[in-house]
């Protein structure tokens, strides 16, 4: 009974902290928000544990690389991902500023929008990816976005609120990851939405497909999703731009029909995209994945 107690002590006052924080965020302009959590992070983050795993990631992808670069690089890779986090609080703000996110390839979406298709859109946690989901559906693509449930129920419920009104059109919606989620992603295709995936993390029941030429177990079920319902499967790069506005580059499409290699070797052409994306920037990544375990 008093654990119990303890621990709703600590999930309030953990929320109350977050929730002065977005509240002071939402007062200051975007360029400090990303300016100050990009501080904190390349403060603090090298000094915890998880710098093994950055240092870790960082050098499997560039073994040429020696511990000064590595260093050098790790710190901007804590950087990108304070921005992200911090900016994930005013994730609306982003949305709606002008000339913050810009479109290539914006033909792709005009003829998936003209042919009434829908299309499952693969992404990474590259840049800030929490900026995919809105910036998709206000083009007017109705999206089905998976989202991973934060343990603090209330922190949680904060975050879904937030991610909600940063979205344009009532046909798109949030589903937390797990069974709900793939009921909610054949419901969403059967109501002609599209799908967005994040297909870099680690599936610990997925195919082991080579990624940077080490084995990682992948997740590729939704190659079978895209041939099950003749959906198109539409890689998004997402690059941070030296001035924090963002870039979205949708890559000309896969036709799962039309494409004669198997599950398995298709997901490893994948793999090569990605790959070439994370190499150009590599500290957009967000390393601290422990990818490759």
């Amino acid at each position: 009974m008093q654990n119990n107690l303890f621990k709703k002590i600590l999930l309030n006052l953990e929320f109350i902290v977050i929730f002065l924080i977005f509240l002071f965020l939402n007062l200051m302009p975007i360029k400090f928000v990303t300016f100050l959590g990009s501080v904190i992070f390349r403060t603090l983050g090298p000094l915890t544990k998880t710098q093994k795993i950055v240092k870790k990631n960082l050098s499997k992808i560039f073994p040429e690389k020696n511990n000064m670069q590595i260093k050098k690089e790790s710190v901007l890779g804590w950087s990108n991902t304070g921005k992200t986090f911090f900016e994930l609080l005013i994730l609306p703000k982003i949305t709606r500023s002008k000339n913050k996110i810009l479109i290539e390839g914006r033909k792709i979406l005009d003829e998936l929008i003209n042919n009434k298709e829908k299309a499952i859109f693969i992404g990474i946690h590259q840049s800030n990816w929490e900026i995919l989901v809105p910036a998709i559906d206000k083009i007017g693509v109705p999206l089905v976005g998976i989202y991973r449930h934060i343990n603090n129920p209330y922190i949680n419920k904060l975050i879904l609120q937030i991610r909600k009104k940063s979205l344009y059109s009532d046909k798109s919606f949030y589903t937390p990851k797990g069974k709900k989620s793939a009921k909610d992603i054949i419901e969403g295709i059967i109501n002609n939405n599209s799908i967005i995936l994040l297909v870099d993390q680690r599936d610990s029941a997925g195919q082991i497909i080579d990624f940077f030429n080490f084995p990682a177990k992948t997740q590729t079920g939704f190659i079978k999703i895209a041939k099950k319902y003749n959906m198109k499967i539409i890689p998004v790069e997402n690059i941070r731009n030296l001035n924090n506005t963002f870039t979205l580059k949708f890559h000309a499409p896969i036709n799962t029909l039309e494409n004669q290699l198997s599950e398995n070797e298709l997901m490893l052409e994948i793999h090569k995209k990605i790959e070439s994306w994370i190499i150009k920037n590599p500290t957009n990544w967000f390393l601290q994945h422990n990818r490759f375990n």
